[in-house]
């Protein structure tokens, strides 16, 4: 029995050492065959800290405006009194610390410049709000994913609402052509003046509507199959792909291309369609990811082809850098942690004009980081860890 014991551990041993001899080549392939993809170093000391004791909440949006400002979004109601907002209980309980407006505005250099958000007369802010974005007229859009958001609201950059689409309290219907089902992200085809949504925390689709009248143009499920809202229960890596989104579906990208890159965050899964939601092609990302999934946001890089999608994963920590045609991940960074370059669950992704990405944080992550683009440069590594500058 010893000896029998003795063998299948060296036999174990030595599957062990293929393996890695293995991965070994593969990743010397990938260096021998001088595959280029982005290269990017966090700023440590991007954003410039915040006035008045404030601090972020959970934060689940982030935007880039045609000045390359910044713009980020977070949940006010996102803290533990005791442990963080001293200052705003009633009464104070220390001189630290209070919640930021819910959208903040920054300038490249890192300086606060703006702020705004919240309650107001003629829309009804959402219970949660969800994703922040910059159409192609320097407009905010924000969804919500909390009980009963149905509706979308669209802002000018410095806060004057524009319009809401929808009315909260509704049931929830992947069908409907009049509301929508907590919406969690809102993207743009500039060319068509049209907005993609995500829809997203209730309902299972994609939903196209007119950026300047909100009027419902179209709509799909997986796959382009009509939307069905049965459950489809847990997520289940051993089992045959879902032919329907689970919830959420959480973005829907569309390329310059005519493509449209959709996460359905816990199939594991970004899927590929024509804007009129004819299906192409997918692809599963870390596809044993269980719970929060693991396809969470998506953007482009800035060249004229868009030749890199840049993939956050809140689950397990890290941004992917992939070939947008190919979808084949060519390196990430990140991993889990608290310091700069580290993430507790990244959650939204946005580029800037000179290519330089930005990063939010939800959950107890509570931050927006900046990593700055240095070019093109040979993988070296799957996995980089943090960047940190050299």
């Amino acid at each position: 029995m010893h000896r029998r014991k003795l063998l299948v551990g060296v036999a174990l041993a030595g599957v062990l050492v293929v393996l890695g001899y293995g991965q070994a080549a593969l990743q010397n392939a990938a260096v021998a065959e001088g595959v280029q993809a982005p290269v990017f170093e966090v700023d440590p000391l991007w954003p410039k800290p915040l006035p008045n004791h404030w601090v972020l909440g959970s934060a689940i949006g982030v935007g880039v405006d045609s000045r390359d400002h910044v713009f980020v979004i977070h949940r006010r109601n996102s803290f533990n009194q005791r442990t963080e907002t001293g200052a705003a209980a009633d009464p104070p309980t220390s001189d630290c610390c209070i919640p930021a407006p819910n959208i903040l505005e920054f300038d490249p250099l890192g300086n606060l410049v703006g702020h705004w958000g919240g309650p107001g007369d003629g829309y009804d802010w959402p219970s949660s709000n969800h994703g922040l974005t910059i159409d192609h007229k320097d407009n905010l859009w924000i969804g919500g994913n909390g009980r009963g958001d149905a509706h979308v609201l669209k802002f000018t950059r410095d806060g004057k609402f524009l319009m809401q689409i929808g009315k909260p309290g509704q049931p929830v219907d992947s069908n409907s052509t009049d509301h929508f089902g907590r919406v969690a992200k809102i993207s743009f085809d500039a060319s068509a003046n049209e907005a993609y949504l995500a829809d997203g925390y209730a309902n299972k689709r994609v939903v196209v509507i007119d950026a300047d009248s909100g009027e419902f143009k179209r709509y799909w499920g997986a796959y382009g199959n009509k939307p069905d809202d049965t459950s489809l229960g847990r997520y289940d890596p051993d089992q045959p792909r879902a032919q329907q989104f689970r919830n959420p579906v959480h973005c829907a990208e569309p390329s310059n291309d005519g493509l449209v890159y959709v996460c359905d965050r816990v199939n594991d899964r970004i899927q590929v369609f024509k804007t009129d939601g004819t299906y192409v092609d997918e692809v599963l990302i870390a596809p044993q990811t269980l719970g929060d999934g693991s396809t969470w946001d998506i953007a482009f890089s800035r060249d004229p082809e868009q030749t890199y999608l840049y993939l956050a994963d809140g689950k397990n920590m890290k941004v992917y850098i992939m070939d947008r045609k190919g979808l084949e991940i060519l390196t990430s960074f990140g991993g889990g942690g608290r310091q700069p370059g580290q993430f507790f669950a990244v959650h939204s992704i946005a580029t800037d004009s000179k290519g330089n990405i930005f990063t939010t944080e939800t959950y107890e992550g509570k931050r927006v980081q900046k990593f700055v683009y240095k070019g093109l440069g040979t993988v070296t590594a799957r996995d980089q860890g943090p960047p940190w500058p050299k």
